[in-house]
């Protein structure tokens, strides 16, 4: 039976040391403690383990055996204790965040800049995927949070916090410039090819849900993994893109896209911070979303 591991980190101390003096001033004990440690350890493992010389205590060679073995333990200890509180104090640690390509890009990064200039020594790391995969990993315990674009159904269990509105346009290239101005049917969206995200995507499943509401029933001529290429397509002519406004905010700006007006719009929607209710985060993720949560209570 394994001995009271207080014993051993006693016994640990008394030979590095050299002395009960020492390891009782390293410990913050008493002497006697010190001696009544030892005396029990020696008891349960029925051996002598150290002897006295004019040099100090030292270990008998049952004694150097189990020396081996005790410095290798209490060596490891020492050390998880010194990282765990390099984490407490955000010296060190790891935060594991799902999002997608969007909600990185047009809400976590500048968080991310953030953080990183105040707590350097966290390693951050970002698992890239669509929302029901992204909603997946947290199921699983696989990232503290994830920040998610909806609609996202309610959970049992799961926190969601609306943290920044988002528009849904349609663009289309210099050679659809005749629709500039226009207040268009959505029915035309049935007469031009479309080019959209792959269907697996919240983003895909938001349009795809709007349109046939209102009586739209469309097959895309492109279904593309990201909204960069989206626009990219949409940009060299190749049909009507769907995509969120931010992405192509720019291209707009610059006249290379063509934003298409139609007599009902798309509701904006949300991007969602989404955490467990019970199991919390590590402690830089908990610093990380404090930080969040400060920086839009202030906007």
């Amino acid at each position: 039976m394994i001995a009271n591991l207080e014993y051993y980190k006693v016994y640990y101390y008394v030979v590095k040391c050299g002395s009960m003096t020492g390891a009782a001033q390293e410990l913050s004990l008493s002497q006697p403690a010190i001696s009544q440690s030892l005396k029990q350890l020696e008891s349960v493992l029925g051996v002598r383990l150290l002897r006295r010389t004019p040099r100090g205590i030292v270990p008998t060679a049952e004694g150097r055996l189990l020396y081996a073995y005790v410095e290798k333990g209490c060596v490891q200890f020492e050390a998880g204790e010194k990282r765990l509180m390099q984490m407490r104090s955000l010296e060190r640690g790891e935060i594991a965040i799902g999002a997608s390509d969007m909600t990185l890009r047009f809400f976590l990064l500048p968080w991310l800049e953030r953080f990183h200039e105040a707590w350097p020594g966290i390693k951050v790391a970002v698992t890239n995927g669509p929302t029901p995969s992204t909603m997946q990993l947290l199921r699983e315990g696989k990232i503290d949070f994830c920040v998610v674009s909806g609609p996202v159904a309610k959970e049992q269990g799961f926190r969601m916090e609306p943290v920044k509105k988002i528009e849904d346009i349609f663009v289309a290239g210099t050679k659809y410039g005749k629709y500039r101005g226009e207040l268009l049917p959505l029915q035309l969206l049935e007469e031009l090819p479309l080019i959209m995200l792959d269907r697996m995507t919240s983003t895909r499943r938001y349009v795809q849900q709007f349109l046939e509401e209102n009586g739209v029933h469309v097959i895309p001529e492109f279904e593309l993994a990201t909204s960069d290429m989206i626009v990219q397509f949409a940009m060299r002519n190749l049909g009507i893109g769907s995509v969120v406004r931010e992405f192509a905010q720019d291209a707009l700006d610059r006249g290379e896209l063509v934003e298409l007006t139609f007599e009902k719009r798309m509701e904006k929607r949300d991007f969602y911070v989404v955490t467990e209710e019970k199991n919390r985060a590590s402690l830089a993720a908990d610093k990380l979303l404090l930080m969040i949560q400060s920086g839009l209570e202030e906007k």
